[in-house]
């Protein structure tokens, strides 16, 4: 009930960023909404496993094959920020 309540204090707060229902939207590697740089510096669309958009300034990659990831490359096609996990996970922080 306490969850319930505060969902609906931080809805009436910021009616645009809280959802009705959370979901975990997954897109279709063949859907990417990456530009061609990053792809390419994340080892090419065939090496995406899965990828997420987690925030509004992050999308959650994951890779088939982590050696072929280049961060520099990463940085120069404008992500500002690239956290490597474990497991070929790859946080990419995409904006403030």
């Amino acid at each position: 009930m306490f969850e319930k309540m505060q969902r609906a204090f931080w809805k009436a707060l910021t009616p645009d960023l809280i959802a009705e229902t959370p979901q975990a939207v997954v897109a279709p590697v063949g859907e990417t909404p990456l530009s061609p740089g990053v792809l390419s510096a994340l080892g090419g669309a065939d090496n995406l496993k899965s990828q997420q958009r987690v925030a509004l300034t992050r999308v959650r990659v994951q890779l088939l094959n982590s050696e072929s990831l280049d961060e520099v490359a990463l940085r120069a096609a404008g992500v500002p920020g690239v956290m490597v996990l474990a497991g070929g996970v790859v946080h990419l922080i995409t904006g403030l």
